[in-house]
């Protein structure tokens, strides 16, 4: 039996047995359950058992408290719950989050690894049409070919990129998310390609209206309903969703010898057998609905049609329910000349934009300032994911914000029956597709710019006025007593200040491991700025893998923990770069970690950050800065042998 093997079986039998986990996780200092029934787990046998420090109840998990040896402790109760290591992160379900504040998260977790990289391919791509708009190349040349395809390539195969991240948020093997996405935009199964390849098979639900589909394939008979997949964003979140359950339901069933092939191999089958059975029907038929739905409304008032369009697009083209309406758009361009059904939308992009642009004013944040600086630019040529996915739809505020602006210039749009008459560019690109082509006329160029005029104004002042960085202010203390805070330069009992900021007391923090020093004696700092350097000449002994924790010694034997924020485990290391490894040595004031302060907040965590000796038991006594604001390197704790 090895060393935490009994205390791993006490803690699965107190929590309610291996059918009672849902999920485990751990961080630096503690096992992170989800429970299906909190009653069941005996809490206060848990707390009395040797090798265990405390349990809390957070976030809706059952925490056991272990200490620095948590790692060992949770491999050995991995392996008597039979929990795979592979999928240990599930959705939260049992938690007081509102649904739509869960897909927020969902989305917003699953972007965050490719902002970066969309606003270069975004910006990118604006500027090759700009270029070539500019006359320094044709859109026909080698040169526009290649940019287009550096840049567009992305957009084109966002399932691909998704389906990875949504893999390491699911807790699915991220390669089989990889092929997941791959699958989605597999050019066969393309409705495009399929309807372009020949005649469909028959037609389902003839004669039936909205509910009339062509069908090109079948799976065993059943009717497969088509759809492009390609760009799209919730069918591969959803069939990695279905793909991370199908893979923690067939690790525990299927033999050792056969898990390696099988397991992948029936995951994919079984998640995406069903995500075309399920998501194509759903998907078209709420299109078709919605289609239908706009041109009963404009039958009797073109404005309100268009606010409709105006104010929902965005959150059409998000759940991919926009697919309906553009059929309408490309039907009335080459039966009647023009469109005036699905123009409304135009001022979405600039809505946008322009609430993007005033975030980006009004914003301290120098890592968002950048983000939505670019944005801005991709905007201009009418590519707003960067800005949605990665700035204004998790912040939500803004995102409504840019909804009503849109709206009411879609209002007018449709009061105005505004009209495009060929299939034009994006963003500023789109006004010559509303030159009239057979009298020339600007008059809807003069339209569309009168609902700018409207759209732009209205999601900057709203902006502007609404709009504020998510800040968590430090508490204002009252300075009384204050204990000696004379600097011991190169004194090897002293600990410095690891990061700027604002020293708590570590009673004041909101996490009872801490609070209550079970961990160790020390302080709070709530930062100011996202860095961390060595408090003291010492060595890495250990780095969490999602750089949230790190464990460090002095060359006196002093043993520190910081923990940057709180429950930051569940960022997945999302918004952390560390510069050192474990088994480092590192000098006093060496900048050793880089976190993301709006990240963290914006994740909707804590970024108090406790600072403990974990060996404070080796000391007669430990003295903590009283609260103030601190510089880095500024002495923060004495240790008195």
């Amino acid at each position: 039996m090895s060393k935490y093997e009994q205390l791993a079986k006490e803690i699965v039998e107190h929590v309610g047995g291996e059918k009672n986990i849902n999920s485990l996780t751990h961080c630096v200092t503690r096992l992170r359950f989800k429970l299906k029934d909190e009653k069941s787990a005996d809490e206060s046998f848990l707390k009395q058992l040797d090798g265990v420090i405390t349990v809390m109840k957070s976030g809706g998990q059952f925490q056991v408290v272990i200490g620095n040896h948590v790692p060992d402790v949770y491999a050995e109760v991995v392996k008597v719950a039979n929990i795979s290591t592979e999928s240990t992160e599930k959705v939260e379900s049992g938690d007081s989050k509102k649904i739509m504040d869960k897909f927020i998260d969902i989305i917003s977790g699953v972007f965050q690894p490719v902002l970066g990289i969309m606003s270069a391919a975004g910006m990118l791509k604006g500027f090759n049409i700009l270029f070539s708009v500019m006359g320094l190349y044709s859109d026909t040349s080698g040169a526009y070919q290649l940019f287009n395809a550096m840049s567009d390539v992305l957009f084109m195969f966002l399932p691909v990129f998704l389906g990875y991240t949504s893999a390491k948020k699911f807790g699915l093997k991220p390669m089989i998310g990889m092929l997941l996405g791959l699958s989605l935009c597999y050019p066969a199964i393309q409705l495009s390609a399929l309807s372009e390849a020949g005649k469909p098979l028959y037609t389902l639900f003839a004669n039936s209206g909205v509910f009339s589909t062509p069908i090109y394939m079948e799976f065993f008979n059943i009717p497969i309903i088509t759809m492009d997949y390609t760009s799209t964003v919730l069918p591969v979140i959803f069939i990695v969703y279905v793909a991370a359950k199908c893979q923690s339901f067939l690790e525990k069933r299927i033999p050792d010898v056969l898990k390696l092939f099988m397991v992948p191999m029936l995951t994919i089958v079984i998640s995406m057998t069903l995500g075309f059975l399920v998501i194509g029907p759903l998907a078209t038929y709420a299109s078709n609905l919605i289609a239908e739905g706009v041109m009963l409304i404009r039958s009797f008032s073109p404005m309100l049609a268009g606010a409709f369009i105006g104010f929902f697009w965005q959150i059409l083209v998000i759940f991919g329910l926009h697919w309906g309406i553009i059929p309408l758009y490309v039907n009335n361009i080459a039966t009647l000349g023009y469109d005036n059904v699905m123009m409304p939308f135009f001022a979405t992009t600039f809505a946008q934009t322009a609430v993007v642009f005033a975030m980006m004013l009004k914003t301290k944040d120098k890592q968002l300032k950048a983000l939505t600086a670019s944005s801005v630019i991709s905007g201009i040529f009418g590519i707003t994911e960067p800005a949605i996915y990665g700035i204004t739809l998790p912040r939500k505020k803004p995102f409504i914000i840019s909804c009503i602006a849109s709206g009411i210039a879609g209002a007018y749009y449709g009061y105005a029956n505004l009209r495009e008459y060929i299939f034009g560019g994006m963003g500023i690109f789109e006004f010559p597709a509303m030159i009239n082509p057979e009298t020339k006329g600007m008059g809807d160029i003069w339209v569309a710019l009168i609902g700018l005029a409207i759209a732009i104004p209205i999601a900057f002042i709203l902006t502007m006025i609404f709009y504020k960085d998510e800040e968590t202010v430090a508490p204002k203390v009252e300075k009384t007593v204050t204990k000696e805070t004379t600097k011991f330069e190169s004194s090897p009992q002293a600990i410095y200040s690891p990061m700027e900021g604002q020293v708590i007391p570590l009673s004041d923090i909101k996490d009872e491991a801490f609070s209550q020093g079970l961990l160790g004696k020390g302080v709070g700092l709530i930062p100011t700025k996202g860095k961390l350097y060595a408090p003291f000449t010492g060595t890495v002994v250990s780095i969490f893998p999602t750089k949230h924790a790190i464990g460090l010694v002095s060359e006196s034997g002093i043993e520190v923990l910081i923990h940057v924020g709180l429950d930051t485990v569940q960022m997945e290391g999302e918004g952390f770069t560390t510069f050192v490894e474990q088994g480092a040595k590192v000098e006093k004031g060496q900048h050793i970690l880089s976190f993301d302060i709006e990240k963290i907040k914006a994740a909707g965590f804590s970024v108090e950050t406790p600072i403990v000796i974990t060996n404070s038991d080796d000391f007669m006594d430990i003295i903590t800065l009283d609260p103030k604001s601190i510089e880095k390197e500024e002495l923060i704790i004495t240790t008195i042998v």
